[in-house]
């Protein structure tokens, strides 16, 4: 099954965590409005601006001096990790990529494909090897040694079988993003490699 292609607006990432914040409060109202602190120079943030939060890009719609608020849409709570955010919550998160920044990862859109779930978690030295189990329809767009993203960080695949990959974390990723206390049987928002779904839909439109 191939992964319909979506409109990608200007705004990119890079999967290079900067600052974990924290879920300060939700409200549900329509939509669920999310107040998130951060160690960023939340004055530099304007409204309407783009972040990645633990993968999902939203907009800022609020803030004040150590937090910024965020509304997330049912759909958005339903198909990413967000729904089961709570206050006290860690998030991963990243500003907008802008013009002359490193591009230290690859390129992340901060559209969630879907989730996967860790199934085996195993120390190696000061490196931590995480195995992952994910859905159908993503299990054909993720490659050895393809990159993907997880939770908003860029990571490199290890092994694929069938539905369950793997990948490495050095201590430095432990440290700097919410890995560092991950638990086997904790979900995680997945979005794939942008050229692998870019190659699927060419092949759907050939096979059309």
């Amino acid at each position: 099954m191939f992964l319909k292609l979506t409109n990608v607006d200007n705004t990119m990432f890079t999967g290079i965590i900067t600052d974990i914040g924290t879920v300060r409060s939700l409200v549900k109202t329509g939509d669920t409005r999310i107040e998130i602190s951060t160690a960023f120079d939340v004055a530099s943030i304007d409204i309407g601006a783009s972040i990645c939060c633990s993968g999902a890009c939203m907009t800022v719609i609020e803030r004040a001096e150590d937090w910024f608020g965020v509304e997330a849409s049912a759909e958005t709570l339903s198909k990413t990790v967000l729904g089961s955010w709570t206050q006290g919550t860690r998030v991963n998160l990243e500003r907008a990529l802008r013009a002359g920044d490193e591009m230290g990862g690859h390129v992340v859109s901060g559209h969630v494909d879907g989730t996967a779930t860790l199934t085996d978690l195993e120390k190696e030295g000061d490196s931590l090897r995480l195995s992952f189990k994910t859905s159908n329809d993503l299990k054909g767009f993720i490659a050895p040694k393809g990159s993907i993203t997880l939770d908003g960080v860029s990571l490199t695949v290890n092994e694929v079988d069938n539905d369950t990959f793997g990948v490495n974390l050095i201590a430095h990723t432990q440290k700097e993003t919410t890995f560092g206390n991950i638990s086997t049987g904790d979900i995680v928002n997945v979005e794939i490699d942008m050229l692998a779904r870019y190659v699927a839909r060419l092949l759907e439109i050939e096979r059309s």
